[in-house]
């Protein structure tokens, strides 16, 4: 998004919209050139579908890749953030057994099931410019409104994926470091669905601490199914 980014800001324009391949996803560029994901736009939804009494159930859905920052936000303004299992489909799921306006994904995929069953990101941005426009505030005043928790990944290439709890050295290790984070930050463990790689996620106020954490788990991975 370098070019859009440099374009809003020659054209001193509002906000600019970037869209993928097919359109599903969008993320945004505020009038600082600064880029706004799907996170800061699910925060942004959140408090302007609240403050007018939209906001079904008090809950937002996202997955487990959505920043802890988002989390800590929306609780602030008493809106439950429900977890899911990435991707869209589980977030639509999530909206439609247990109900809410809102869902999706850090990427931009964003589902409002009111309005339609299928993440789109011209609905995404009509909506978003709707917010700016009946809030009168610019972009970056309504997307700033969340510290972004520091997020390392470190991805490991394995030889098999059996379940990640059946290890039982890694188990351990992970419990520890769970303890370390203490509510603090989280610790996400997981396969990709399409590749032989395990990743491993950790968020935390100190980004050395986390790192140091992740790097440790990742080497553990190696020696036991690398």
């Amino acid at each position: 998004p370098e070019k859009l980014q440099a374009a809003v800001l020659d054209a001193k324009a509002n906000a600019g919209l970037a869209f993928d391949g097919d359109a599903d996803r969008l993320l945004m560029v505020d009038e600082n050139g600064q880029l706004v994901d799907g996170d800061q736009m699910l925060f942004v939804m959140a408090q302007h579908l609240a403050a007018r009494g939209q906001l079904a159930g008090n809950r937002v859905v996202a997955t487990v890749m959505s920043n802890m920052g988002l989390e800590v936000a929306l609780r602030e303004r008493g809106i439950e953030l429900v977890r899911t299992s990435v991707g869209d489909k589980n977030v639509l799921d999530e909206l439609l057994k247990n109900g809410g306006s809102i869902g999706g994904e850090q990427s931009g995929h964003i589902i409002y099931p009111e309005i339609s069953l299928a993440g789109d990101g011209m609905i995404t941005a009509v909506e978003m410019l709707r917010a700016m426009t009946e809030t009168q505030a610019p972009l970056s005043q309504l997307a700033g409104g969340f510290t972004r928790y520091p997020q390392v990944t470190v991805n490991v290439r394995v030889a098999r994926k059996p379940p990640l709890d059946s290890i039982a050295p890694l188990r351990e290790a992970c419990a520890r470091v769970e303890s370390e984070l203490a509510g603090k930050g989280r610790l996400l463990l997981r396969y990709s669905g399409t590749e032989n790689l395990a990743r491993v996620m950790i968020e935390g106020a100190d980004e050395v601490s986390i790192r140091s954490q992740a790097e440790s788990l990742a080497q553990m991975l190696k020696e036991q199914i690398g």
